[in-house]
């Protein structure tokens, strides 16, 4: 390979920068790198895997870290095809933003026209010492997504976790939240969505005692759609999966139940379980108290297009009321020369991003090289109706466990829904009511919610809902009705930031004097396309 280390050499990109190393981003570059593309795999974590397949670091010492995931050995295939590809994995790697260059000036640039700088910080926690750059002639998208939070009184105690961040605790640390003194905590799995199965699964095997687990929107949902099932049946052998070691324990479930209120003073000691109505509002008279040491709790997840949005791309609002980028057949986003898999284009599960994964690979592979071609037709049909399946498997997932607006009735004025700025309910509701805002954004404006360290990434949701209630109407259904699939343009706020992660003054000063940051200048080319 070749090793020159000049100015000139430095301007040469990748053929294909991806960012995220989960099942979507693995796939899309191990399968690229196997077509001969010279390929560069970011990521924030040290390790591959991504949220989905979180590990712990050798260090460690465990034993069968596969222990803790379902369908462990797609991972390890996929890292082994990876490892043998020749691509280089640059780890600890924080995307902040992906920019367009023009062509002039830089060799090699990509089939539309024009070369992608993907600007990252680097360090466990994005503080290391000098800024990165990355270019490419095509980039991936794939940064998978993040937890719904929905506040509800005693929310800040410690102790109240999210489920997926027990979940990772866990899977990369060994560590079972709430442990002292060698006791097994007591730990109540709560919120929304399939997810909760696994968690309260994983905690159970590790050690952990689960009380209970409080689904807030039940199971019928998926009744509606017998034929999407039918598609599916790894689907249902999953939840079996999660759910026998749960009913061999007496972990008791609690559906159409939500936690709406935290107690404790110095940590959770206990939680309040209530039923729901069908909007999601507490039944009054049928509140439960549960004692527990910590709380695991998540309303579903939604997909992270920071990156997307900050380039224009077009997005949709899925039937959960998230908001997701729009693709093609081939995975490609509206903006050329961006591709998107995995759940960045909606939430789906790691079979689907991997799935989604390889078809992007393939599509960039053909593009860059001129031809028509991505792979043996028999492979692309094969993986082009698992996809079908897949997705429509998720959007009667997301219509099943979709947040109703009666969940704010579990709110009280004193209730902070902003934590990193203090934001309370009542500003909220102030803002909205009585000082006019009619979205998220104005709201983020009067109160400052938002404005603080996550930038709306943990309140945003909540926000949104509280200021929904004010909006005008626009023919769009309510969260958790029949929502459009029409593409719509990219939000202001909050999915849409110039930044998708914290950035110092100090490495935006340092733009002039990045450099790419492969080990010892080595990496892989391939010639020109054709």
């Amino acid at each position: 390979m070749p090793t020159s280390t000049s100015p000139d050499d430095r301007q040469v990109p990748y053929d294909l920068v991806v960012v995220g190393a989960g099942p979507a981003g693995l796939a899309g570059a191990a399968t690229a790198a196997e077509r001969g593309l010279s390929v560069a795999l970011l990521d924030g974590d040290a390790r591959l895997g991504g949220q989905y397949y979180r590990h712990p670091a050798p260090g460690l010492g465990a034993v069968r870290p596969e222990a803790l995931h379902h369908d462990w050995a797609a991972f390890d295939g996929l890292r082994r095809r990876w490892e043998a590809s020749g691509g280089v994995h640059l780890p600890e790697h924080h995307v902040w933003t992906v920019t367009a260059e023009p062509a002039a000036g830089v060799r090699g640039a990509g089939a539309d026209g024009a070369c992608w700088a993907v600007h990252a910080v680097t360090g466990p926690d994005g503080d290391g010492a000098r800024p990165a750059l990355v270019r490419g002639r095509a980039v991936l998208l794939a940064t998978g997504a993040a937890e719904r939070q929905l506040p509800f009184p005693g929310w800040t105690l410690p102790g109240v976790v999210g489920a997926g961040g027990a979940q990772a605790m866990l899977k990369s640390g060994l560590v079972l939240p709430g442990t002292t003194g060698g006791t097994r905590p007591r730990i109540v799995v709560a919120g929304s969505g399939p997810l909760l199965l696994a968690v309260a699964s994983s905690l159970l095997a590790a050690g952990a005692r689960v009380p209970a687990v409080v689904e807030a929107a039940g199971f019928l949902g998926y009744a509606r759609r017998p034929d999407v099932l039918a598609r599916v049946p790894g689907k249902w052998a999953e939840a079996l999966t999660h759910g026998t070691p749960l009913a061999a324990h007496g972990v008791r479930p609690y559906l159409r139940h939500a936690v709406v209120r935290a107690h404790g003073t110095e940590r959770v000691e206990a939680v309040t379980v209530a039923r729901l109505d069908r909007a999601w509002r507490p039944v009054p008279g049928t509140e439960r108290r549960i004692a527990c040491d910590v709380l695991a709790v998540g309303h579903g997840l939604v997909p992270r297009i920071d990156l997307g949005t900050s380039l224009g791309c077009s997005t949709r609002t899925t039937e959960d009321g998230a908001t997701a980028l729009v693709v093609d057949a081939r995975q490609r986003t509206s903006v050329p020369g961006l591709w998107s898999a995995g759940e960045t284009a909606g939430v789906g599960g790691a079979r689907l991003a991997m799935v989604e994964g390889e078809l992007a690979g393939a599509s960039v592979a053909a593009r860059l090289r001129g031809c028509t071609a991505e792979g043996p037709p028999a492979r692309t049909r094969s993986l082009l109706r698992t996809r079908s399946r897949l997705r429509a498997f998720a959007a009667l997932m997301a219509a099943a466990h979709a947040p109703r607006d009666g969940w704010t009735d579990w709110l009280e004025d004193g209730t902070e829904v902003c934590r990193c700025e203090e934001v309370d309910t009542g500003r909220v509701r102030e803002a909205v009511e009585s000082l006019g805002a009619r979205d998220a954004r104005t709201v983020k404006l009067l109160t400052r919610a938002g404005m603080g360290w996550c930038q709306g990434r943990v309140c945003g949701p909540a926000v949104a809902c509280l200021a929904r209630a004010a909006a005008p109407t626009d023919g769009a259904a309510p969260v958790g009705g029949t929502l459009s699939e029409r593409p719509v343009p990219p939000p202001p706020s909050p999915e849409r930031r110039p930044l998708a992660v914290p950035v110092t003054l100090g490495a935006l000063a340092a733009l002039e004097e990045t450099l790419d940051p492969a080990p010892d200048g080595d990496r892989p080319r391939t010639a020109d396309p054709a």
